[in-house]
């Protein structure tokens, strides 16, 4: 016990460690007060027109189509549709109907809309015989903020991996490790001590993201915290694998930045790209990442069934555990 209380206190002189820790808990905060903009106001259409050319009718079907902004001069038109900065679509009267102005840069949607503005001016009394149903679209902003939380939330459960690498790192430069070898300390008791180091510093920070962005019900706070305790348990297993394998701080270092890519952006890729039922998503499974993206997008989304992503964890759980032992005590008898 006094032990792992030694260590946590280097947590300070780490400077690394410790905005791993708090990063995401930053980006949380952040992410939790994006909210989900109306992009009605950005979407609408600009229509400008000069004063002494326009009719009164004209205006009002203008207005009902658009946001109309009025010009005294047709130089003043002219102008304001050129300006790189706006998406304005300039109007004049030709006739009985309307011609329209375009710079040529517009988006295609405006390119298009000042195209077939003319006819639709034309033909407005046709289409008032017409029943419009306007529904509402869904907003776009849902999903992207749902992958932002779950990406920080992965970040935050990287925290393990970095600090156990950094700790075991750091003890081999000090010459702390050779006194770890003549310790009264068994194998399993080492091994414990350090993921567990690891595996505090990942879960708090992993929970403290989550209760400031996830908003779900108490029937999936189970399952939730079960892939957190899982993931941040697998994390810090691979910072152990870092720490035994460099023998340096640079090293070290980059084998970090390698792992934290292979262990955040996979899966992302994965889950934007494969469908749902499709057999290359079945071996992304073998990067254990993958397995808690796919199931705290599912929380997310509402759904409850993460029983499979579950299975997956605590199956790569067993077999890295496993498996770092087995590296451990062979490096150990080379040694002897």
């Amino acid at each position: 016990m006094k032990g792992i209380i030694y260590q946590l206190k280097n947590i300070r002189r780490d400077k690394l460690c410790l905005l791993t820790f708090l990063l995401p808990i930053i980006v949380g905060l952040g992410i939790n007060l994006l909210s989900d903009p109306s992009f009605s106001s950005i979407s609408e259409t600009s229509f400008g027109i000069v004063e002494q050319d326009t009719t009164t009718e004209m205006s009002e079907w203008l207005k009902e189509n658009g946001r109309v902004t009025r010009y005294s001069k047709v130089e003043e038109l002219y102008e304001a549709v050129n300006d790189p900065a706006t998406q304005m679509i300039g109007v004049t009267r030709h006739g009985e109907g309307i011609s329209t102005i375009l710079s040529g840069d517009e988006f295609q949607l405006y390119k298009t809309t000042g195209a077939v503005l003319p006819t639709l001016y034309t033909q407005r009394e046709s289409m008032n015989t017409s029943s419009i149903d306007i529904r509402p679209a869904t907003s776009n902003n849902k999903g992207l903020k749902s992958l932002l939380i779950v990406i920080t939330m992965v970040t935050a459960m990287f925290m393990g991996c970095t600090f156990n690498a950094m700790n075991i790192i750091g003890e081999k430069e000090d010459g702390i490790s050779f006194i770890n070898e003549i310790l009264p300390m068994s194998q399993q008791g080492y091994i414990g001590q350090k993921i567990i180091l690891g595996f505090i510093g990942g879960g708090i920070s992993t929970i403290v993201t989550a209760l400031i962005c996830m908003r779900v019900g108490g029937s999936q706070m189970t399952s939730l915290l079960i892939l957190i305790l899982l993931s941040t348990f697998i994390a810090a297993l691979l910072g152990l694998f870092i720490g035994r394998f460099s023998q340096g701080m640079m090293v070290g270092i980059v084998y970090i930045k390698i792992f934290m890519i292979l262990f955040i952006a996979p899966p992302i890729l994965f889950y934007l790209v494969l469908p749902a039922d499709s057999i290359f998503k079945t071996i992304s499974y073998f990067l254990p990442s993958s397995a808690t993206f796919y199931g705290l997008m599912d929380l997310i989304n509402g759904q409850m069934q993460v029983n499979k992503y579950i299975f997956v964890l605590l199956f790569h759980c067993i077999i890295w555990f496993l498996l770092y032992f087995k590296v451990d005590q062979h490096s150990k008898n080379l040694n002897r």
